[in-house]
C-alpha cells in the first residue's frame, strides 16, 4: 500500500492525470472534492493537502512519496528524496521591478518575497547585499508602495506583472513539480515506488 499526498488545486489535478496515464487512478472528475481518495485497483491511497504542505507529510511519514513544487524543495529543504521532475506546473523563479528602476549599489537591495531562504541564496551568488522583507500576499505592491525596490517570486505567464506595472529583469531558476518519498518508506517500499517512477517518467516522456 501506498500513500501519495498530491498538492490541491491544478497542479495536483494534473499529477493525479499522470498516475491515471501511468495505470493508478480511475480518472474521475470528482476527485478534487474529497479530501482523500482510494484507487481499488492499484490500492494506492490518495489525499489533497496544501502544496506547501506536501513535503511535511512525505518527510513526516503521514505519506510515503507525493508531488511538490521544486519552489517549495528548495526554500524548505525537507528531508526526503527527490526522484524525479514530473514536467507539469513549470514556471519560473524571478526578480521584477517597476519599469524605471535603477540598482543603487550604496546600499542594501530591499527584496520582498515570501521565499526568504531562496531570494538570499540568489543574491549571494550573485554577491548582492540584500534585506529581505518577507510577505505571504501580494508582493507585486511592495515596489509600486516604495516598500521594497523589487521583488523575487514565481512568474508563470507574466500578465500580473504587466498590469501592475512591473517587469522581469532577472531570472533565478525554473521551476516544475517533483515526485517526492519519504526516507524509510523509500527503504521498505523501493520496489514498488522505483516501479513508480519509471512508469511516470515513461508518460512524461511521452507528452
Amino acid at each position: 500500500m501506498i500513500n501519495i499526498a498530491l498538492p490541491k488545486g491544478r497542479l495536483g489535478e494534473k499529477a493525479y492525470a499522470l498516475f491515471t496515464a501511468a495505470g493508478y487512478g480511475d480518472g474521475r472528475s470528482d476527485i478534487g472534492r474529497r479530501l482523500s481518495f482510494r484507487d481499488e485497483k492499484s490500492g494506492f491511497n490518495y489525499f489533497w493537502v496544501k502544496p506547501s504542505d506536501v513535503a511535511v507529510y512525505v518527510e513526516r511519514g503521514a505519506a510515503d512519496v507525493g508531488v511538490v513544487g521544486k519552489d517549495v524543495l528548495d526554500e524548505d529543504r525537507p528531508d526526503v528524496y527527490e526522484l524525479t521532475d514530473l514536467k507539469i506546473g513549470k514556471c519560473k523563479m524571478c526578480v521584477a521591478a517597476r519599469a524605471d528602476f535603477k540598482d543603487d549599489f550604496s546600499r542594501p537591495l530591499r527584496v520582498a518575497s515570501k521565499f526568504v531562504r531562496s531570494a538570499e541564496q540568489y543574491y549571494s551568488s550573485v554577491g548582492r547585499r540584500i534585506t529581505v522583507i518577507k510577505l505571504n500576499g501580494s508582493v507585486e505592491l511592495a515596489p509600486i508602495l516604495g516598500l521594497s525596490d523589487v521583488i523575487f517570486d514565481i512568474v508563470e505567464t507574466g500578465d500580473t506583472l504587466k498590469a501592475n506595472g512591473l517587469r522581469v529583469i532577472a531570472q533565478a531558476n525554473e521551476i516544475s513539480a517533483r515526485f517526492i518519498a519519504n526516507k524509510a518508506a523509500y527503504k521498505f517500499k523501493r520496489d514498488i515506488i522505483s516501479r513508480l517512477v519509471k512508469q511516470l517518467d515513461g508518460v512524461t516522456e511521452n507528452d
